[in-house]
Formats: C-alpha cells, structure tokens, sequence
C-alpha cells in the first residue's frame, strides 16, 4: 500500500514515514502543500495523510483542489485544533477522516487502513436542471459554458433545491437544512438568498429556473424563459 504524508514539521513526516514503513507501506513525504498536491495528482495513493496548517497550500486547499480535479484518494487529516469547526471544514472540503494533534500512532493507523479498506468513494452525484449544472463535489456552478461565482451560502441553498428538483421546498425546510440549529434570525433571510441566486443564475440569461409557488415555497425547475 502506498501513502503519501504531507506535514511541514520535518521531525514528525519522518517519525511517520518510519512508523508507517515498519506497518508494511511505502511512503513518500512532502513538507509544503503545492508539493504534495502535486505528488496527490501525478500518483494512485492508497491514502494520504494531511496537515492542516501547511505552507503554500494549507491542508483544507490542498484536499478542494484534489476533489475539484476528480482525485478521490481517501484523505485523512491531521490538525492540532480540537475543534468542531476545524473537523467541520476538513470534512466540508472533502477530508475522510480527521485525526487531533497530539495522537495515537496506534489509532492513526487503524483509522488509515479503515479509510483503505473502504477504497476511493465515489464523486458525489451532479446536478442537471437544463442548461444549469451544478456540482457539489467541485462546489462549482454553470449555465451551458458560463461559470457562475456564487458564495458558499448561495451554493447551499441551490445544492438543496436541486437535490430537491421538481419539488415544491418550503422556506422552513431550506432554512433547516442550509442554516445550523443556533440561528435565530428571520425567515425571509431565504428570500434573500433566493433574489440573490435569481440574480446570477436566472436573469442574465432570461430563464426561470427558481420558481416561486405562492403560499407554499420554491422549485427548482426547467422552467420556460422569462418574458
């Protein structure tokens, strides 16, 4: 099995290499993220093992770029923060698994063959709602050859609409499954959003994909073009 270690502290890459060698793999290192970028796309890894705080290219980049350039080599990260939100990102960018500085090296390799064993997962299904394309893997959108920026919280709620295309969504339910629990603020924040989408990805172009139902919600949909 082959391994590639990408972490800046020299003493503990080397530690790792040593560990993981007398466990039975190969290992290569890289100390700098665009090196280990680079090593991730010009070779089939088994798995790699990820810092987070990286130079060049942190960890959480380092994993996007990977998943952006359909690379799905299992990725387990490394980060000496204990924190929900550090896991969170890790796990949001397209991390398998996660590991908090300082760990167990014993458990490090348990969590490393289970990533193994469960092989490359597969990229995450694409959306199609006529010309518009959308692809949470790649956390991009298009309409036919246009790329269309759009912020991390626009994405998410078009990515629930679409997982939803040819429903009628309430606001409530876009509300419960783009915003955390702890929100407390008003519920036409989804109107917001919804303008803010119609704006990029409807009204350049004359369509009218995001539809509103009066009374009931939104949907998504191929919809004719717009007068």
């Amino acid at each position: 099995m082959r391994i590639l270690v990408v972490e800046d502290d020299r003493r503990l890459a080397s530690l790792l290499r040593r560990g993981l060698t007398g466990e039975g793999f190969a290992v290569d290192l890289a100390y700098e993220g665009p090196r280990g970028l680079e090593l991730a796309m010009e070779n089939a890894y088994d798995a790699a093992v990820v810092d987070v705080m990286l130079p060049g290219l942190n960890g959480f980049r380092l994993c996007a770029r990977l998943r952006e350039a359909d690379v799905w080599t299992p990725v387990l990260m490394l980060t000496a923060k204990d924190g929900e939100y550090d896991e969170a990102e890790g796990l949001d960018t397209g991390a398998d698994d996660y590991v908090t500085k300082p760990f167990s090296f014993v458990a490090l390799t348990a969590r490393l063959r289970a990533l193994i064993r469960r092989g490359q997962r597969e990229r995450p299904a694409a959306f199609e709602v006529g010309d518009l394309h959308i692809d949470p893997a790649a956390r991009r959108c298009r309409r036919g050859e246009a790329v269309l920026a759009l912020t991390a919280r626009e994405f998410s709620v078009l990515e629930y609409l679409a997982r939803r295309r040819g429903e009628v969504v309430a606001k409530t339910e876009v509300l419960e499954h783009v915003w955390d629990n702890d929100f407390d603020g008003d519920i036409n924040i989804v109107e917001v959003y919804i303008s803010a989408l119609r704006r990029k990805i409807d009204t350049p172009f004359g369509v009218h994909t995001i539809q509103t139902v009066r009374g009931c919600g939104y949907r998504l949909d191929a919809g004719p073009a717009s007068a």
